[in-house]
């Protein structure tokens, strides 16, 4: 479980987070929605341990992002915005380095990896090196360097920014699994259609502020909207937002 209570972290004179608070259940897909610079990706690099909050806090399974960095680490997978992968080295390779980092070897790392080979459709590219790899491969190999420890909170970043239709839908299937399986999973995007296919819950931002907070079904209420869309729509454009 993951729960952010009156986060904030500003940047100068500028407000990236003011005040933020929400929770993300086990077992959920809470989707953190906004228009771009609305605070979200600040807020996730807060809750993944590589921001300092100005005040509040995040808490990650009861512990603390920033007091107890070292125990949040290795309860969480995050897969940043672009993330980087190490191309001179293979998939496997990539995916191995970032599973001895959390104490993972022999017949159990690979016994791990295999299973994330099977699991995002890794076969063919596996042991080629990264150079030249498509966005979606990419994509697959960040994800399964976050998903190689078992982590029960899984942080992901815009995951399908640049990705084709084929492997936008395969990595839908696979958040699904994460939630089947009990992982808290918090996804932060701006992609309406996503947001609507995936989330249990909400929460939508606005220059570093939640606007709205709830289950589809709710935000559309409180907006008085039929159509997601245009409730974010709504919510995005009210210094009160909805509720």
């Amino acid at each position: 479980m993951i729960e952010v209570h009156n986060l904030k972290k500003h940047f100068k004179a500028v407000k990236a987070v003011d005040d933020i608070s929400f929770v993300a259940e086990d077992g959920k897909i809470t989707g953190l929605l906004g228009p771009n610079g609305a605070g979200k990706s600040t807020t996730l690099k807060m809750l993944y341990t590589v921001l300092e909050p100005d005040s509040g806090k995040a808490l990650i399974d009861g512990f603390d992002s920033h007091k107890e960095s070292m125990t949040v680490q290795s309860s969480i997978g995050v897969l940043t915005h672009n993330a980087g992968i190490y191309e001179r080295l293979t998939a496997r390779e990539n995916i191995c380095y970032f599973g001895e980092l959390h104490g993972l070897t022999g017949e159990h790392l690979n016994n791990r990896i295999n299973e994330l080979v099977d699991v995002l459709d890794m076969e063919k590219f596996i042991d080629r090196r990264c150079k030249g790899f498509s966005q979606g491969q990419k994509t697959k190999v960040a994800l399964a360097r976050a998903l190689v420890h078992k982590p029960k909170n899984v942080l992901l970043d815009e995951p399908t920014n640049g990705l084709d239709v084929m492997a936008t839908r395969g990595l839908r299937e696979v958040i699904l699994r994460l939630k089947e399986a009990g992982h808290c999973v918090l996804l932060s995007s701006h992609i309406m259609q996503e947001v609507a296919f995936l989330c249990d819950e909400i929460v939508i931002i606005a220059n570093g502020k939640v606007v709205a907070n709830g289950s589809p079904d709710d935000i559309r209420n409180l907006s008085n909207e039929d159509n997601l869309e245009d409730a974010f729509v709504k919510a995005i454009g009210s210094e009160e937002g909805l509720g």
